[in-house]
């Protein structure tokens, strides 16, 4: 009886695996879906759900992370890759709807510090993520700069740091690149995920619980 039972159990998880597998098939990858329905793995500070960014404005309704389903594909299997290191992803920024995007350029009409609406970001595109990494007690790495800092010290390229630093940075690129994202030259949190510039400018909203 208890082999049945364990015959009855392999057959009924594998089935629903097989089920979800399929769903994800269906799904195209230009797709806006939620993280948190593909993984419980991240932390989230949507620092634009709150007054805790450089606006000083709480821009989001909400603190959702929707990304074109291949985006999320990638920032899934980056954070695994991160995982079996002792750290996880800590959100800061996600998909960005348009309308959220031109009113951050009524409170900064600045293209150094926010990207024109005219022409859009890779966020309106759902393919950037803004992100940091947290170790196993959710103590964030040292980046050298808090997240959204312009000025040159939060470059790449930039190599008055300490050590510590510069290792944290490298770790977090050097995973991102090797899971099909591209690192932005002048702040070491922002990547987009490759050809995410082909995706179509969006508006799309997401609904709040």
């Amino acid at each position: 009886m208890r082999t049945l039972w364990s015959l009855f159990f392999l057959f009924f998880f594998s089935t629903i695996n097989t089920i979800h597998a399929q769903t994800d098939e269906t799904i195209a990858d230009s797709s806006f879906v939620n993280l948190k329905d593909y993984s419980t793995d991240f932390v989230y500070d949507m620092k634009y759900a709150t007054a805790d960014n450089f606006l000083k404005a709480k821009v989001y309704d909400c603190p959702e992370c929707l990304l074109r389903f291949k985006t999320v594909k990638a920032l899934v299997k980056a954070n695994e890759k991160f995982m079996k290191k002792g750290y996880r992803i800590k959100i800061y920024d996600c998909y960005r709807p348009l309308d959220i995007q031109k009113k951050m350029w009524q409170i900064i009409p600045n293209p150094e510090y926010v990207a024109n609406p005219a022409k859009g970001s890779i966020h309106n595109r759902g393919g950037a993520v803004d992100i940091t990494l947290v170790d196993s007690t959710g103590a964030e790495l040292d980046m050298g700069t808090s997240f959204d800092f312009f000025g040159p010290e939060a470059s790449h390229f930039y190599e008055n740091l300490p050590d510590e630093v510069k290792q944290n940075r490298l770790l977090l690129k050097k995973i991102m690149r090797k899971s099909n994202f591209i690192s932005f030259d002048s702040e070491w949190w922002h990547y987009n995920v490759k050809n995410a510039s082909k995706e179509k400018v969006s508006n799309t909203k997401w609904k709040c619980d």
